[in-house]
């Protein structure tokens, strides 16, 4: 097919310039909201997005009839249950979440506070699942949430048992131990991920929001490879790590098995 006679050839793989894809900005209105702003008007939506209001409200209005947003009675907008719908579906999440419950609700009665299973994305930890006791100490992350990899138990586990080359990348960045804001030495995490590899154990404590202890164990899937990893949560006064450490770790290998890893790491 030719084109129009004089006009300049369309370059193949390129788009015209009129601004992003639809879905390009159909994605940050989603990304615009965190767990600090889970409601936004519209004028907020355009300007943590820099997508022109009037663009924003038409990209939100077909959001909300697919049920990816809703919007209440004040105007402000929030993300819909369909988006959590969807969510729900992923293969990293759904099978493992299916797996780990009961031995999650098994740890969760026994130490009546925090137990949490993450995955590793990129840089950080999701945490995919937490269950949580009445009365169990202030916790800093939430079903969904992003934590860091270098300061928290599932975190350093996930990071231990990942590939060398991303460890080192991880570990050529200036880190800082969060939220105590406290910088992290290279030297340190090195030796402590050296140690998670040759325990099949984490147990990090930290003082804010409050002294806890964080005990945390990998999960295998069926070709041995660390997919997620499993934590409690406790308060630092009268833990027990060595107590907590084999029953995190039994669990740890009941997830792996229900993966399809017959022949868990044993234990050390």
């Amino acid at each position: 097919m030719t084109g129009v006679p004089g006009a300049p050839p369309r370059a193949r793989g390129h788009r015209p310039p009129a601004g992003d894809p639809v879905v390009d900005r159909a994605l940050a209105l989603l990304s615009a909201f965190d767990s600090n702003r889970p409601y936004l008007t519209l004028s907020e939506l355009s300007r943590r997005t820099g997508i022109p209001a009037s663009s924003a409200l038409r990209l939100a209005g077909r959001l909300l009839e697919w049920g990816a947003l809703e919007r209440g009675a004040d105007g402000r907008f929030s993300i819909g249950l369909r988006l959590w719908e969807v969510a729900s579906l992923s293969p990293r999440s759904h099978g493992l979440r299916q797996v780990a419950l009961p031995f999650m609700g098994d740890l969760e009665e026994v130490t009546r506070q925090h137990v949490l299973l993450a995955v590793r994305e990129g840089e950080e930890a999701v945490m995919v699942e937490r269950l949580s006791s009445h009365g169990a100490v202030p916790a800093l992350y939430r079903a969904g949430g992003r934590l860091p990899l270098h300061s928290t138990g599932v975190g350093l586990v996930l990071l231990a048992f990942a590939e060398p080359g991303f460890q080192e990348e991880v570990l050529a960045q200036p880190l800082m131990h969060q939220p105590e804001n406290v910088p992290v030495s290279p030297a340190a995490l090195r030796r402590t991920l050296a140690e998670i590899r040759r325990d099949g154990l984490s147990t990090l404590r930290r003082a804010a929001p409050g002294p806890i202890v964080s005990v945390a164990a990998p999960v295998h899937d069926a070709q041995g490879t660390v997919v997620a990893a499993l934590s409690v949560v406790v308060p630092a006064e009268n833990a027990e790590p060595r107590l907590l450490g084999p029953a995190v770790r039994t669990a740890a290998r009941g997830i792996s098995r229900g993966l399809g890893a017959w022949r868990a790491p044993a234990t050390p």
